[in-house]
């Protein structure tokens, strides 16, 4: 395969993308054995002659449970991938050529493939299994009555292999080989090669279909129902038949399972929008609620706000507040827990102080031991009293 590579390198070296190129075409041989490549000259309609990649043998093709090698030429363009391959069938002398909506009288190949051809993204392989699908509805060669001379020169044939296709093992032949160019005179014409292609044969051993002369055609290059066609019109309307109806089982499942998707799509996001609309509505309740709240918080701030300015004003209007007057109880039993608080108090101050003299050693300790008994003593029953004045007045002890 390394050999091989070298060789084809070496074919392609006026190619505008060599290596993709290369490795293609080797990818492509290592999957259909039957392809070998040849560098040979390709004459256009216009008379160009351009040496190009040629790559001739046979596909397997299942056509109504058989397998039949299908003999094909693919001509890759110098600039490929960018411009799609020019594809042929080219019948061995024991075939003829069934023109149909893919293939021409002269055998060139018309698929949506090629027409679609994409450089990033169309590739070989798919190529000739886009060939294969295509010619295993419509069969692009039928073979020649038996009773019909035979060609002069001999005819190879294969023998088909224990498993698998059918197709020969042929090995590629280095080198340009020795082939006539493609005639000008014809409209779509294709190179002749000294030896002609060899015919193939099905897994089960029995040829091609075999047609008394040209099945006539439909408007569309169909064989119509004919005793000698490969194919009648009926089985060509079935074929269709069923194409269409899968396809439109496969779009409407995928459009189903599409709807299927979105509709779910749509429940999940109308179930999380109801959910929002209760929190939202939750909220709002809440706002207004808080609201309420407020505007009745407000009310009473500005009633308190205009108590205060009030007081302030009758304050200002008055010229001085003496600080017994200041204070004034509402009951007696208010009074004498204010006036116990006080006296408390000031005992409070003169235990501080005597504790001061003695520091200074104003007073002895036996004057400061006296006088702060005495005052102790007062101030426990004044304490006391106040605690009974909070309980009858039902105040926080």
């Amino acid at each position: 395969m390394a050999n091989d590579e070298v060789v084809l390198r070496q074919y392609l070296s006026k190619y505008k993308h060599r290596d993709y190129t290369a490795r293609e075409v080797i990818n492509l041989i290592q999957v259909y054995r039957s392809l070998v490549y040849r560098l040979e000259a390709f004459v256009f309609n216009n008379g160009t002659r351009k040496d190009l990649l040629n790559l001739e043998g046979t596909i397997p093709v299942n056509y109504k449970g058989a397998f039949y090698n299908i003999p094909v030429s693919i001509w890759l363009m110098d600039t490929h991938p960018q411009n799609a391959p020019l594809c042929f069938v080219k019948p061995t002398p024991e075939m003829t050529i069934k023109t149909s909506k893919w293939v021409d009288s002269n055998g060139k190949v018309y698929l949506p493939y090629l027409h679609e051809w994409s450089h990033s993204g169309s590739t070989l392989q798919r190529l000739v299994q886009c060939m294969i699908a295509a010619f295993g509805e419509l069969p692009p060669v039928y073979a020649k009555p038996r009773n019909q001379p035979r060609p002069p020169y001999p005819v190879n044939s294969f023998m088909p292999q224990p498993s698998g296709y059918p197709y020969p093992q042929v090995s590629p032949q280095p080198g340009y080989p020795t082939a006539t160019p493609y005639p000008t005179t014809s409209n779509l014409p294709y190179p002749s090669f000294g030896s002609p292609y060899p015919a193939p044969i099905s897994t089960n051993g029995t040829p091609y279909p075999a047609a008394t002369s040209y099945p006539p055609t439909t408007s569309f290059g169909v064989a119509a129902d004919t005793a000698g066609g490969t194919i009648t019109e009926e089985h060509i309307k079935a074929s269709l038949l069923s194409a269409v109806t899968d396809k439109l089982r496969r779009k409407l499942n995928e459009q189903s399972q599409q709807s299927q998707a979105e509709l779910e799509t749509l429940r999940r996001t109308q179930q999380e929008l109801c959910e929002g609309k209760t929190r939202l509505e939750d909220i709002f309740t809440r706002l207004q609620r808080e609201k309420v709240a407020l505007e009745k918080n407000l009310t009473i701030l500005q009633e308190k706000e205009n108590e205060l300015e009030a007081a302030v004003e009758r304050l200002a209007e008055q010229d001085g507040v003496e600080a017994d007057e200041a204070v004034v109880t509402t009951a007696p039993l208010y009074s004498q827990l204010l006036n116990a608080f006080a006296e408390e108090a000031t005992l409070e101050d003169a235990i501080y102080y005597m504790g001061e003299a003695l520091r200074k050693e104003v007073i002895d300790l036996d004057t400061f031991l006296k006088q702060v008994r005495t005052l102790a003593r007062r101030q426990f029953t004044l304490r006391a009293l106040m605690h009974k004045c909070r309980q009858k007045a039902q105040l926080a002890c």
